[in-house]
């Protein structure tokens, strides 16, 4: 798995509920959406009424936030049937969950749990991996997490963990720059350094976000406009890894639309200003466009800015 086996689809926003009358209604300027997963993984009723409709005029992403995979309790088998089917009734440019767990002993947590950085760790997320991808039919992308704890057992950093998994059990990474930020306050060491690291053909997409302040830690809460630090950081990311989708999650004290608009189009000037495009991405939009003709759902490459 590489980059280019995925669109190149832009600059985007998280779908949330308060949007979703504006979204369907007054179909603004955004180049993509990303839903979570599990807020229509349901039989039926609004929510998949109106991802319909999103659908019909947008390329989306699946993100999950329930898959658990750095956990010992099994595989759910019926969430990975009900997150398939999903998939292939509305076509999503990817799927991606984060590298981390979320429950165990049948026990959902809700909250995103870091892992240790071990060689035992990394066996045994890669086997879930794997079998993910083989459930789906299909790769994945991992996401680093924040944090605000580290094990003393652990044996690398965490850009050499996640790159180490990408490349074993053959995923993409969904690198969240605001993550990077928070952890490596929170940690003391050098964001720079992540990012400097990471495997370019692996990176599929960034996520950009704000955090709370806490003196002595950084939280990643998703409720404030992103930190100009974490734009620098972006920039470095944009010079160092190339064109990758983008996009804006704020998930508290949401704002109007248009502030979320208006972040993604900072997204997209920044690179626009610090990277070259890839001449590559033209045969990505032909591919796109013949899905198009098949489908009947908008290109998964398409600039949906026009």
């Amino acid at each position: 798995m590489k980059r280019s086996d995925f669109p190149m689809l832009g600059y985007g926003v998280g779908l949330r509920r308060q949007h979703y009358s504006h979204v369907l209604e007054a179909r603004p300027k955004v180049d993509w959406f990303e839903v979570i997963s599990e807020n229509f993984m349901v039989a039926g009723g609004r929510a998949l009424e109106v991802l319909e409709g999103v659908r019909a005029n947008y390329p989306i992403a699946m993100h999950g936030v329930s898959m658990s995979i750095g956990s010992t309790d099994p595989l759910s088998r019926s969430y990975l049937r009900q997150l398939r089917d999903l998939a292939r009734r509305f076509e999503p440019a990817w799927i991606s969950d984060h590298l981390c767990w979320t429950g165990v002993g049948g026990r959902n947590l809700h909250d995103l749990l870091p892992i240790p950085y071990t060689e035992e760790a990394l066996r045994h997320v890669v086997a879930r991996i794997r079998q993910v991808q083989d459930a789906l039919e299909r790769p994945i992308l991992i996401e680093n997490v924040s944090s605000y704890m580290a094990f003393a057992d652990s044996t690398m950093t965490e850009w050499e963990f996640i790159s180490a998994i990408a490349a074993e059990a053959d995923c993409g990474i969904l690198l969240d720059i605001n993550n990077i930020f928070v952890s490596a306050f929170n940690h003391r060491f050098d964001a720079n350094e992540y990012i400097d690291a990471m495997p370019a053909e692996r990176i599929v997409q960034y996520h950009l976000a704000g955090h709370s302040d806490h003196g002595t830690y950084l939280l990643d809460s998703h409720d404030h406009p992103v930190r100009e630090e974490v734009w620098a950081l972006y920039e470095r990311a944009a010079r160092r890894l190339g064109e990758v989708s983008a996009l804006v999650e704020w998930d508290d004290n949401i704002p109007e639309f248009a502030e979320l608009a208006q972040t993604a189009d900072r997204a997209r000037a920044i690179f626009d200003a610090t990277a070259p495009k890839h001449d590559s991405l033209g045969s990505r939009d032909a591919d796109s466009s013949e899905k198009t003709e098949k489908t009947g759902k908008p290109a998964l490459s398409a600039d949906h800015r026009a």
